[in-house]
């Protein structure tokens, strides 16, 4: 019974790019490893860019640099 966490920045993810994410995680599992579909969970945080920080810095922080 695999379970997969799959953590990324809540910035407009649609509900299409979840679909995606879960149906190729899934797939993967059951090429790589042979797992039943049926029992693989894959769970999607969305995460703000607040509470996400690389090195010393919040993503918010470093996006807006990025963009600049």
């Amino acid at each position: 019974m695999p379970y997969v966490s799959i953590k990324v920045t809540d910035e407009n993810v649609t509900k299409e790019q979840k679909e995606a994410l879960i149906n190729g995680t899934t797939q993967l599992l059951v090429d790589v490893l042979n797992k039943n579909p049926e029992t693989t969970f894959v769970v999607i945080d969305e995460v703000n860019t607040d509470n996400w920080g690389i090195g010393f810095d919040q993503v918010t922080k470093l996006r807006k640099t990025a963009s600049t």
